[in-house]
């Protein structure tokens, strides 16, 4: 086994058509580098369809396929799926609990699979019990469905009903009382509005961001064919030492693509927890994973099909582009320099020239210093055409170079409306914030790696789109600060959010994407490239100022 390697242990019924049961559980062990082993509990004879049979397998040879695994391997994480019947429950937990006893405890996800995802009963009212009694208290995280989770709880008293996001964070707190260290109660049949998860506000509660785009994200969600999901479906991870909830929300998926979901996540949990994650971090990455893993998957069968679990074999920093996030090396950029990236994009510039307010003479100082800033802005543009070695890139660059040039004009147009003359414009003397952003520019286009060169030239373009957009969405709110019509500034704002510039954005956003995923970058290439947009989103803030203070 290689070293870093992982053995993760499932304890689990077997699925004959390899989408759920052991078999999801060793294909996603394996996608997530570790080393899988198994104890069956149970044959079945199913498919997309439907289970036609099952067959238990006697408590005591579970038992011992248990002991034998870990008798042998350092195992260092596990599951528990489908356990069959009260004996078989109670032979896998009297074994772990003797193993724990004499060799310590191993972080064990425990998924109580009772109910299916339509409501059928999967264990006779005992094995729940026992499931319960047993082993509950040697897991560190149960990971009930929505089904089940009501089960339970009317087993013990509990209110069961469970219809909102509310109920379910009330349901996991409720759930952490029968003795595991924690619950992830799966939401997949539960919404939320957008707007509903905006108003969660809680000192114990916190939401997880990882799919929820829309701060600072106009130009993603403008130039995405798929348009941002209203809808969102939540896991919810309660943390009894902690007493807190965290929220999981991700875009609810149309697909039937499904079987073996919550198998998937409880193994994907036991990988991470393997490699001593924490629980909420464990949960984040498991749940990313099963959401990709539909996301990315091919129709197979003519039921319910199984998800897509080698999407992540192929290790990269960068999540897969998919519809629902077609622009992810973006997304994880903006994400991983927000407070750069809100400073500059919701600069005081920004918010005065959308309120109509900002002085005259601050507006004429950036116009004359960006018409020097292009200059440099083009040039790095040629020379990313220079850099490219086939048509498509060059192609890109070239257009826009051409935009580019479009550009300058308005700003002579802007120029000349108060009364600044070309001549004027041409000699005015560049400030040293314009000389050290172009210096930048050329420095990095002239060094190796052509996407450093992309980095620092995207951060500009989708930073302007992102502030043209910002603008046109709060203006169209009511009561809204951005005034629009009777703006001076108003043919600035309408340039940048409109159609022309916003398909330079989209050719610039197609750039960067598409090369990313041509040739994924390792983690200190990445640190590189994110160097190299954290410092031009601190130069473009530098340029606001400098317009600001008249330097």
């Amino acid at each position: 086994m290689a070293k870093g390697t992982p053995a993760i242990l499932t304890i689990a019924g077997s699925d004959s058509s390899g989408g759920a049961g052991i078999q999801a559980d060793l294909k996603t062990f394996a996608a997530l580098g570790c080393y899988g082993a198994s104890a069956i509990t149970a044959l079945t004879a199913q498919n997309t369809i439907g289970v036609q049979a099952v067959h238990g397998i006697p408590p005591d040879f579970v038992s011992q396929q248990i002991t034998s695994v870990l008798s042998d391997i350092d195992v260092r994480g596990m599951k528990t799926g489908m356990l069959f019947d009260s004996g078989v429950i109670h032979a896998v937990a009297s074994t772990l609990r003797e193993h724990f006893s004499n060799n310590g405890v191993i972080p064990l996800v425990c998924d109580p699979v009772s109910v299916s995802t339509s409501g059928h009963t999967l264990l006779h009212p005992d094995a729940i019990d026992t499931m319960m009694d047993e082993m509950f208290p040697l897991a560190c995280l149960i990971t009930p469905n929505k089904f089940e989770a009501e089960l339970l709880l009317r087993k013990r008293g509990f209110p069961s009903t469970i219809n909102t996001v509310q109920d379910v964070v009330t349901a996991a707190q409720n759930l952490s009382t029968l003795g595991s260290n924690a619950v992830l109660l799966k939401g997949g049949h539960i919404s939320i509005s957008r707007e509903e998860l905006r108003g969660v506000v809680s000192p114990n509660i916190e939401v997880n961001r990882d799919f929820i785009f829309d701060q600072n994200i106009e130009i993603l969600q403008a130039h995405n064919s798929e348009k941002a999901t209203n809808e969102f479906v939540v896991d919810v991870l309660f943390i009894k030492s902690e007493g807190k909830a965290i929220l999981y929300p991700r875009p609810r998926l149309v697909s039937s693509s499904t079987h073996g979901t919550g198998c998937t996540l409880s193994a994907a949990l036991a990988c991470v927890l393997g490699r001593n994650a924490t629980l909420a971090e464990a949960t984040a990455q498991a749940t990313s994973y099963t959401h990709l893993g539909i996301e990315t998957a091919s129709p197979i069968g003519q039921g319910f099909g199984p998800l897509n679990h080698l999407h992540s074999i192929t290790k990269s920093l960068i999540a897969p582009r998919t519809k629902g996030n077609p622009f992810p090396l973006t997304y994880r950029l903006i994400r991983n320099t927000s407070d750069k990236w809100t400073k500059y994009v919701q600069h005081e510039f920004v918010i005065q020239l959308g309120k109509g307010t900002l002085e005259r003479s601050s507006f004429l100082h950036f116009i004359k210093q960006d018409y020097h800033y292009l200059k440099y802005y083009a040039r790095a543009h040629a020379l990313l055409a220079a850099k490219s070695d086939n048509f498509a890139p060059i192609l890109a660059a070239t257009r826009i170079v051409l935009h580019i040039a479009k550009e300058s004009s308005m700003h002579t147009s802007y120029c000349a409306q108060w009364g600044i003359t070309q001549e004027e414009l041409e000699s005015t003397p560049e400030s040293s914030t314009t000389t050290a952003y172009g210096a930048f520019l050329l420095d990095t286009g002239l060094q190796g790696d052509t996407m450093r060169l992309v980095m620092v030239l995207a951060a500009c373009l989708l930073g302007y789109g992102e502030v043209g957009l910002w603008l046109k969405s709060e203006a169209q709110k009511p009561n809204s600060w951005v005034v629009w019509e009777g703006n001076p500034y108003l043919k600035w704002m309408e340039d940048y959010s409109g159609e022309d510039f916003q398909n330079a954005v989209k050719v610039g956003l197609e750039t960067i994407e598409s090369r990313a995923a041509a040739d994924p970058p390792s983690a200190s290439r990445y640190a590189e490239w994110l160097a190299v947009w954290e410092r031009c989103t601190y130069l473009e803030k530098s340029f606001w100022d400098m317009a600001m203070n008249l330097s």
